[in-house]
């Protein structure tokens, strides 16, 4: 299966960070599906959407998750979001990979990983609290969700990924038309009572393993 491309526009008006899919701004823009499997068929496949669009100074992020057990037990910037109710944005700001990526790991209530790196713990830089709260995550569920919901539950998160703070950890192609990113977005629930792992762009792995830039997609910016 072919690696997947997205058209990621211009945002038509300013974009405020809110949990919010139906916005006219929102609606406007093209849905992309996180639903293939990674490492085998999972037995929980939440039907994961996401939007995304740009602007001078941001890249706007908005996921849709329609889901069952869910959970979000870890409520403090860098922990270990994967193993609750997550999405996740892994990405290269251009096209060469050699670059290293970076992987903004959310769960339903919020909660952020942040990192740069050039590789799986190679070079692994962590994104400062500081820089962190900027992406101003928005979200429907609260903040930590325990016991599991067994659902079924639609929740949302949002945020905002300035490109200046990506420029402090790596070299950064701003989005302009004809601009190229790499990138992967996922879905997972690692240690939920129905763990899956799903992605938008194939990853052609036998164990689920999010860490393969080399299967990443490409995200091309238009106006």
């Amino acid at each position: 299966m072919q690696a997947r491309e997205y058209t990621v526009h211009h945002a038509p008006v300013p974009m405020p960070v809110a949990a919010d899919w139906d916005s006219p701004a929102w609606r406007s823009q093209t849905a992309l599906a996180v639903d293939l499997p990674v490492g085998g068929p999972p037995s929980h496949a939440p039907r994961t959407l996401a939007r995304l669009c740009w602007d001078d100074w941001c890249l706007h992020v908005n996921f849709r998750v329609e889901d069952r057990y869910v959970r979000a037990i870890a409520d403090h910037y860098q922990d270990r979001v994967c193993e609750d109710s997550c999405v996740e944005l892994f990405f290269t700001p251009g096209t060469d990979l050699r670059t290293g990526y970076f992987n903004i790991e959310m769960n339903c209530g919020g909660t952020a990983l942040f990192r740069h790196q050039l590789g799986r713990g190679k070079q692994r830089r962590e994104v400062t609290g500081e820089d962190g709260r900027l992406l101003e995550p928005a979200h429907t569920l609260p903040s930590r969700v325990d016991p599991e919901m067994p659902g079924p539950v639609t929740w949302l998160v949002s945020y905002r990924v300035p490109f200046e703070v990506l420029e402090r950890y790596a070299p950064v192609q701003r989005p302009r038309p004809g601009v190229a990113w790499r990138a992967n977005l996922y879905k997972c629930g690692d240690a939920t009572s129905h763990p899956h792992w799903l992605a938008w762009s194939p990853v052609d792995v036998p164990a689920p393993d999010f860490h393969r830039p080399e299967f990443f997609g490409t995200l091309r910016f238009e106006a």
